[in-house]
């Protein structure tokens, strides 16, 4: 059964050509490498993953991202907190929609640097992990965009997830 870490692991993956070790992956999304290997192997059942070499299938990732995450993971919204931004509020939506006088949406986090309304990551350890990896930082909100935005934002964060997925896609086949 897929869970909402897979998306993390997966999307880490997709800003690489080749699977880095599990160490690695668990150490820059502060886990435990038990639990990338597990998530992989799940990702692997859902033909996410494929191949000895664990290669990402892109295709797959974005079909799921576009027409399933928001009904496989929906977004839980809370209380007013501190945490990191998310969604419409960061980059790269927060170029086109203006979040109005609303709070925004924010991952829970005691050392973020905005005040809005709880959105529950797709992890716990999301918000710490993303602050120290812009291009992650960058998809997972792009992911949030789609799992609570509306129609507009939707379109924008789809079309901006493709973009990327295809352009790491393209850099690591011409090296």
């Amino acid at each position: 059964m897929l869970r909402p870490l897979e998306i993390v692991v997966l999307l880490k993956l997709s800003l690489t050509e080749e699977r880095p070790p599990y160490l690695q992956i668990a150490n820059q999304l502060h886990l435990y490498p038990s639990e990338v290997y597990t998530s992989v192997k799940r990702s692997r059942a859902s033909h996410f993953v494929q191949g000895p070499a664990d290669r990402l299938n892109r295709t797959a990732l974005l079909e799921f991202l576009l027409h399933g995450v928001r009904y496989a993971f929906p977004a839980e919204k809370g209380a007013l907190t501190r945490g990191v931004p998310t969604g419409y509020a960061a980059a790269p939506l927060n170029q086109w929609i203006a979040g109005g006088d609303d709070p925004p949406p924010v991952w829970p986090y005691a050392e973020g640097p905005v005040r809005g309304y709880s959105f529950t990551p797709l992890h716990k350890n999301v918000p710490q992990a993303t602050l120290e990896d812009t291009r992650l930082y960058e998809l997972l909100a792009l992911v949030d965009g789609l799992r609570d935005g509306r129609a507009r934002e939707r379109d924008l964060a789809g079309r901006e997830l493709k973009k990327r997925l295809e352009a790491t896609a393209h850099a690591g086949s011409e090296s």
